[in-house]
Order: structure tokens, then C-alpha cells, then sequence
């Protein structure tokens, strides 16, 4: 569905002397249609950029941008138009008329295309009616919370039936319920209608919960893509290690291994949580052919795309040769599966996992 090939956007300098800025450099990314993909990276990393790309909003300096196999930069006016009609896109200030009602922002896109009066208040009616908010079109979105506000901006970008939804941070200007109340609407988006979706966001949770693929930006470059669990469970890039670690929090800090130090006199042993059922049998065989007992000390296990993903860290009881005889054991077992899946950079998050002792 939408495709960028070695895309770059350069802006000229802002004053005399002033070097061009390089917000995007050489990116080649592709969406399958009817997948949904989250950009993320920290601020001025160039996502916003990226995504302004695909539509034309940003023309690129160099490289190619294709939807839907169309190549945006050989179409003329009327032919760019009639594709940014197949991409709908929602901002994170909601980006509403004040002065329109409800009804009136989903109608306005459908009245520029050329639709009928009548027939644009019954398709601004119709998606009001998916999203929920039916009852508010003859409301200004003033009288809206900021929730309500979204979703009439996700209804404005879903009238004219994208094929494409771009959303640039769309919940960043939202509270945590809201935010799932929109990630739902979202998911419903993409699931009932098809539509593939186009997510920047700085929140990886915001990720986990929605996402199928991440992309992760960095100075203008993409340093990392991949499926959303593969990246969460085995991130290849610094980068994308900062931002896993924000949204999964289940490795014990600083302050919190010394109070587990105090709490448990055993040693201290962290261990990853999968998908993988296969890896907690062969940790349990592991612990028994050694002889090894232990507690749970700390935990902290969530969910990536409906599966968990996480890590617990374990109070290991037994004879200080039999600890060893494990750990080495859990050690090689570790750097075995490294070896075999030549995860250079990832084998730091696994290495954390198998030797985090005190």
C-alpha cells in the first residue's frame, strides 16, 4: 500500500550562511495494505517528517514515494488530489473548525471532493454513527471533551473512505483512558474497515497496544523495522532499547536491586518472559536438574500483541556450586539461542536477562 524508496527531505538554511537541515535521510520503508505501522523516535528524529511524506504534504528532496503503486512525484494537481483523497489523516490538536458543527467538519472534506450536500450529511451521519458521536453532530467541538474531539477528527479523515490513515500523534494530547478509548476506535479502523494505518507517536505503549510493525527513527535515518513483539522482545538498536524499556519497565533498577538485596540473601537472577512456552520448560528443567530452588522477588510481565513479554527476576536457594552450576547452564543457554539468531546488538537485552546477579 505504500511504499518510500531511499526517500530524503532537506530544508535550505534559515539564515544567510546557514547550512541545509536534513530532517529525513535516505529511508526505504513498505507498508502491506491493511497492516498497521508506528513510527517512533525522539524528538526532531524526523518522524513527523516522514510521515508528511506520504501524502505530499513534505515533497521529497530526493527518492521516490509510492501508494498504492501510484508514484506521488510523477502525478499531476488533479491526479495528486484525487490520491490525498485515499489518505485521510488525523493531527494531535484535533485541527476542528469552531466556527462548523460536528456534522459540518466530517461534511467538509466530502464538499470539496464535489459530494452533493445531501449526500455528504449522509456519509458525515454514517461515520459519525461508527464512531460513536451520532448524538453530538449538531454540537461545535468546543462543547466536545478532547476524546470526543478525536474521534470527530478520525470521522472527518475516514469520510471520504481512505484507503490510508495517517495519524500524527493523535493521542499525544490525550489522558490514559482516553488514549485507550482512541487506540480501540483505531484498531476498529483497521480490523471492520480495512484501512491501513500510519502511527508517529512517541510512546511505545501506544505501540504495543495497536501496532503490528514499528519503525524506529533516529537523526533521519531508520535504524530499525521489524514486527512489533520480535522488536520489543529483541531490540537491535540503542535506540529502540530506550524506548522498549520505557513501555515494558520489568528489569529492577538501581535503588530496587539494593532492597531486593536486603530482602532476599539468595542470589539474584533475572530471566526473560515470552511467547515461547518451550523456554519456561526448559528453565524449570534447568533449576531441577541442578537442584536449585528460588522465590519470585520481582516481576514485571505485560502483554505485546496479545502475548507476554517480560522478565521476572528470581531468589535462587542452594548450594553455592550448584547456583553456579545453574547460572552457567542458563549463561550458555543464552548465548547459545544469540548465536543462532545473529542478534548482535540484541544479545545485550538477553545478556541482561541471564546475568543480572548479585
Amino acid at each position: 500500500m505504500i511504499e518510500l524508496r531511499d526517500v530524503a527531505k532537506t530544508y535550505p538554511g534559515a539564515g544567510r550562511g546557514a547550512k541545509p537541515f536534513t530532517a529525513v535521510e535516505d529511508v526505504s520503508l513498505t507498508v502491506a495494505a491493511g497492516r498497521v505501522l508506528g513510527i517512533v523516535g525522539h524528538s526532531g528524529a524526523g518522524k513527523s517528517t516522514l510521515l508528511r511524506l506520504v501524502n505530499h504534504l513534505e515533497v521529497p528532496t530526493s527518492g521516490r514515494v509510492l501508494v498504492d503503486g501510484r508514484d506521488l512525484g510523477a502525478l499531476d494537481g488533479r491526479e495528486l488530489r484525487a490520491v490525498r483523497r485515499s489518505i485521510g489523516m488525523v493531527f494531535q490538536q484535533f485541527n476542528l473548525f469552531r466556527s462548523r458543527t460536528v456534522l459540518g467538519n466530517v461534511a467538509y472534506p466530502l464538499r470539496l471532493a464535489g459530494v452533493s450536500r445531501a449526500g455528504a450529511r449522509a456519509r458525515a451521519t454514517e461515520v459519525l454513527r461508527f464512531v460513536g458521536l451520532e448524538e453530538q453532530a449538531r454540537r461545535h467541538p468546543e462543547q466536545l471533551s478532547g476524546g470526543q474531539r478525536q474521534r470527530v477528527g478520525i470521522a472527518r479523515a475516514l469520510a471520504t473512505s481512505p484507503g490510508v490513515l495517517l495519524c500524527d500523534e493523535a493521542t499525544s494530547a490525550l489522558d490514559p483512558h482516553t488514549t485507550g478509548e482512541v487506540l480501540d476506535l483505531l484498531r476498529r479502523v483497521n480490523t471492520e474497515l480495512g484501512v491501513t494505518i500510519v502511527l508517529v507517536t512517541h510512546e511505545m505503549d501506544v505501540v504495543r497496544a495497536l501496532c503490528d510493525e514499528v519503525a524506529v527513527m533516529s537523526g533521519g535515518r531508520l535504524v530499525e523495522h521489524g514486527d512489533v513483539y520480535d522488536v520489543f522482545a529483541r531490540p537491535r538498536h540503542p535506540v529502540t532499547e530506550v524506548f522498549v524499556r520505557s513501555a515494558l519497565r520489568d528489569l529492577p533498577g538501581d535503588a530496587a536491586r539494593e532492597r531486593l538485596r536486603a530482602r532476599h540473601p539468595g542470589r539474584l537472577v533475572t530471566v526473560p518472559v515470552t511467547r515461547d512456552a518451550a523456554a519456561s520448560a526448559r528453565l524449570s528443567r534447568l533449576l531441577r536438574a541442578h537442584g536449585v530452588d528460588f522465590t519470585v522477588a520481582h516481576a514485571g510481565v505485560g502483554e505485546v500483541r496479545g502475548a507476554p513479554l517480560g522478565s521476572v527476576t528470581l531468589a535462587l536457594h542452594g548450594e553455592d556450586a550448584d547456583v553456579d552450576a545453574f547460572l552457567a547452564g542458563l549463561t550458555a543457554r543464552e548465548a547459545a539461542r544469540d548465536a543462532t539468531e545473529d542478534a548482535p546488538h540484541g544479545a545485550t537485552r538477553e545478556e541482561a536477562h541471564g546475568k543480572a546477579v548479585a
